[in-house]
């Protein structure tokens, strides 16, 4: 339980950070407030996931809505926290992961909004997933490897279809957010990440091409679907990988 009210906590930082970080703000100060008329929200309005519900998700002030994405980012993240402490063995690897996965929260939320991965949350949490191989595993070598094989893959895509096409199929960021990956779970969870976003990406593409009827040519937002991939890699990874292997023995 102590692990999902600390999700919750985080959770609603991680709200101040999607909201401010695309918008070039800091996500330290000012305190929270209302992104409509910017009233400072009282310490018993800010109360995680709670807050939005007995004020039926509008400000006290002002009475503008304030979107669902808010309870929803808290409600998330409690529910990953608990799930990453109930497979993590100990306290420094639990730590290490609980940041990587507040990264890719962020990061999903931001890039199914704006189109955009940050680079203070992927090249920052390279830099983190690199220094955490002083306390937990992987070792400092495979997650070297990791960040090399989860920048180059993307990189290759990206530059090959570039030269086919004339045209960017896959953002600089992407390659970032594939190096962080690597460097914190090491090449095998990150190739295992890339395979899951692929895969659903592709499945979303296709029901958005037979539901809407839109070119397959538009744009979707692959750090969303790293994301999603990723923290399923993180809880579940071991296992899928163990299981995959024993099929090939």
């Amino acid at each position: 339980m102590i692990w999902g009210i600390l999700g919750l906590l985080v959770g609603s930082f991680l709200n101040v950070v999607i909201h401010r970080l695309p918008r070039g703000e800091s996500v330290i100060w000012p305190a929270s407030r209302c992104p409509h008329c910017h009233t400072p929200i009282r310490f018993h309005d800010n109360v995680p996931l709670l807050a939005w519900c007995w004020l039926r998700g509008r400000c006290r002030s002002c009475r503008a809505s304030i979107s669902w994405r808010y309870p929803a980012i808290e409600a998330l993240t409690s529910v990953v926290f608990m799930a990453v402490a109930r497979t993590t063995p100990d306290l420094f690897t639990l730590a290490h992961h609980l940041v990587y996965a507040s990264a890719l929260i962020a990061l999903l939320a931001i890039d199914s909004e704006h189109y955009i991965l940050p680079d203070e949350l992927t090249l920052g949490g390279l830099v983190v997933g690199l220094a955490g191989a002083a306390v937990t595993p992987p070792a400092l070598p495979e997650r070297l490897a990791g960040a090399a094989i989860g920048a180059a893959i993307p990189l290759a895509i990206a530059v090959g279809y570039r030269r086919w096409r004339g045209q960017d199929g896959l953002g600089m960021g992407d390659v970032k957010m594939l190096a962080m990956m690597g460097a914190v779970t090491g090449w095998a969870q990150m190739l295992l990440s890339l395979t899951l976003a692929t895969f659903s990406g592709a499945a979303v593409g296709l029901l958005l091409v037979a539901v809407e009827g839109t070119s397959l040519q538009r744009p979707l937002p692959f750090g969303t679907f790293l994301s999603v991939a990723g923290l399923v890699s993180l809880i579940f990874g071991d296992r899928i990988i163990r299981w995959y292997l024993g099929l090939l023995v």
